[in-house]
């Protein structure tokens, strides 16, 4: 089965986390952009470190992604995320500015 096509800047959003580059993955955030986990927000650059250290980045998180789905400014990854904080089949819904993620929603895949 081809790998599903993840348009930018998603793509490489997903490389650096997979690649566990801290400064590419909040570079791909706008100055105000935000993370929703399940519920608990984050926003800008400082709480989304702060997050990401212990759940994210820091917990050494890898996407397989498994489906892409494109609609205007909002793409959706569904895929396995594997990492020392939390396992299993993720959806991650990002809203995207330009070459940036305005916002990347996480719920249950």
């Amino acid at each position: 089965m081809a790998e599903p096509t993840i348009p930018e800047p998603v793509a490489s959003f997903i490389t650096a986390v997979n690649d566990h580059d801290e400064q590419a993955f909040l570079d791909a955030f706008t100055a105000q952009g935000s993370v929703d986990d399940w519920g608990r927000d984050f926003t800008g650059r400082d709480q989304i470190k702060s997050w990401s250290d212990t759940e994210f980045i820091g917990s050494r998180g890898t996407l397989e992604v498994e489906e892409v789905d494109v609609a205007d400014d909002t793409i959706t990854v569904i895929g396995d995320w594997r990492s020392n904080h939390a396992n299993g089949r993720s959806k991650f819904v990002f809203a995207i500015d330009g070459d940036k993620i305005v916002k990347m929603t996480i719920r249950e895949g």
